[in-house]
């Protein structure tokens, strides 16, 4: 569920802090205010599109935080990316000038891909214009899966296509190309004896550099060694003698001053580093070979590396993963050359296909039935009497999204036939349906929060306050929160927002205000009675709050 919402600097909110409780929440204001801004800031950081002009006039960068409640499947989504944070979860956004946008999650940096899964299991936002999507066919069979759960059958639908799909393109691709495909094949077939005849391991040619590194300077490396041996254990004047030397006179000293014991210590603990350091020096001598023979088999093996990796235009060291990638294709385009095998795994993905169309298709019928009875009931008390809506679920074209076309019917009127929604349903009913089809469907949302943005637009009346009791209804499921202009569904709340805009030295600023008992009377008679405000028009908001009030208790 959402806690808060801080907003700062985002279009004409300078800064808000909105505390938000279980129930339905409702945000009313004078058309322009800013309402729908709150809906636009939390899309913001749930991931939805940004830029610069979403900076309020004058501001370095938008900042936009929403805090939730964190379930036990998100907790565990959180663990799993090292970003959980105890029982709250914290989304943020940042907006800059240059409209560059970073996202974070519990503090910690966040891509904008995961700030979108987490919010399509935290919120559903319903906007003003959800009607007018209806009369997309896709967003209707989107609308009916959703309403269906058929989440996990899509999925299977859609794996099952790509892989009919690709396999039925490698064969379309192996019938048309077949002498292409031969003569690919023998280039990387060449390729890959080539390769396979250099036979480079992976981390040869590293040692190789090294072996011959060290054997092409083997007398210097003798030399150099001798040279230091005798300068630190020599038979003249080495330091090694001196140091004993030193330490033997200490020793004497130490008699007559003990202060001289740490530096006793110091050359002591010299004159051993130094002895271990000889011995290792003369175990090295006594490994370092002069050996022309051996380095001759190296020069030759690194030319021949030298060679293969001019010829195939790369890096020496990339010649083992060369290999490996030559034979992968190589595989692949033997497996795509036989057509016969290719037909028979073209077959089996298309059944497999058909199977899940198949299944879907039956849950999307059995979904249809349900949900246009529920519809149509809702309708009777949305001034729509008499009518009735059909979702029609019939054989299409197969796709990634099953082989079912779905289509919403409506008849606005008793006696009449259904028809398309779209040809038949007026403004007001087809904002009306869309109301009843989001109430209905999101009661079989597993999200904790929905948002309805306006999308009370077009009605009014007794009709107004049905939706108001609708969304009320609502509420006891789920956190509901609505923008919304109609006092009969502002009086609907268990809690009122008001937003209004204040213009200061020609900047205008926007501001949101929780209100109380007698501040929510003196709003709802302001969307009752528009300018004048009227001792008639309180007493109707009052009554209206009281009345709503009554209800709830019964």
């Amino acid at each position: 569920m959402l806690r808060t919402l801080h907003i700062r600097d985002f279009v004409i909110v300078e800064q808000a802090e909105i505390h938000f409780g279980s129930g339905f929440t409702v945000f009313s204001g004078e058309t322009g205010a800013g309402k729908s801004i709150l809906i636009d800031a939390l899309a913001l950081a749930l991931g939805g599109r940004a830029d610069a002009s979403v900076l309020r006039e004058g501001a370095a960068r938008a900042d936009i935080t929403a805090m939730f409640d964190t379930s036990a499947a998100l907790r565990s989504w959180l663990t799993e990316r090292d970003l959980d944070n105890g029982d709250e979860l914290a989304l943020r956004r940042v907006v800059d000038a240059q409209g560059r946008s970073r996202g974070y999650i519990n503090g910690m940096p966040a891509t904008l891909t995961q700030l979108r899964e987490l919010g399509d299991s935290l919120v559903d936002i319903h906007g003003q214009h959800a009607h007018q999507s209806l009369m997309r066919p896709d967003a209707q069979r989107d609308l009916l899966d959703a309403h269906g759960g058929h989440a996990e059958l899509r999925q299977t639908v859609a794996q099952a296509w790509k892989a009919w799909r690709a396999v039925a393109r490698q064969l379309e691709l192996a019938e048309k190309d077949a002498a292409g495909l031969a003569a690919e094949r023998e280039r990387l077939q060449w390729q890959a004896d080539e390769l396979d005849q250099l036979a480079l391991q992976a981390d040869e040619w590293d040692t190789l550099q090294s072996e011959q590194s060290r054997l092409a300077h083997a007398q210097a490396l003798l030399d150099g060694a001798g040279q230091i041996l005798e300068a630190l254990d020599g038979e003249d004047d080495s330091a090694l003698h001196r140091l004993n030397t030193a330490q033997h006179r200490l020793q004497s000293m130490l008699r007559h001053d003990a202060g001289l014991q740490g530096v006793a210590e110091e050359i002591e603990s010299a004159r051993i580093a130094m002895s271990e350091a000889v011995s290792d020096l003369n175990n090295y001598v006594s490994r370092v070979e002069l050996d022309p023979q051996r380095l001759a088999q190296v020069d030759t093996r690194m030319s021949a590396v030298f060679e293969m990796a001019r010829k195939f235009k790369t890096d020496p060291e990339t010649l083992p993963a060369l290999r490996d990638n030559v034979h992968a294709q190589l595989a692949d385009l033997q497996a795509a050359g036989d057509i016969d095998a290719l037909r028979a795994r073209a077959e089996t993905a298309e059944t497999q296909y058909l199977a899940a169309a198949k299944q879907l298709s039956t849950a999307r019928a059995k979904v249809a039935k349900s949900l246009g009875k529920q519809v149509t009931q809702a309708m009777q008390t949305l001034a729509m009497q008499g009518g009735r809506f059909e979702p029609i679920v019939s054989t299409g074209a197969p796709s990634a999204q099953g082989s079912d076309q779905v289509e919403f019917l409506v008849a606005g009127h008793a006696g009449t036939t259904p028809r398309p929604l779209g040809k038949v349903a007026s403004g007001g009913e087809l904002s009306r349906i869309s109301l009843a089809l989001s109430v209905i469907a999101s009661r079989a949302a597993r999200v904790p929060t929905l948002i309805f943005d306006e999308v009370d637009s077009g009605v009014g009346g007794a009709v107004a306050e049905v939706v108001g009791q609708l969304l009320k209804e609502l509420g006891e499921r789920h956190q509901v929160l609505c923008v919304t202009h109609l006092p009969q569904v502002a009086a609907c709340g268990n809690a009122q927002y008001r937003v209004s805009k204040k213009e200061t030295a020609g900047t205008t600023r926007s501001q949101i205000a929780e209100l109380d008992a007698d501040q929510r009377v003196e709003e709802i008679a302001r969307m009752l009675g528009g300018i004048k405000i009227t001792a008639t028009t309180r007493d109707h908001a009052r009554e209206m709050l009281g009345g709503l009030a009554e209800q709830a208790a019964r």
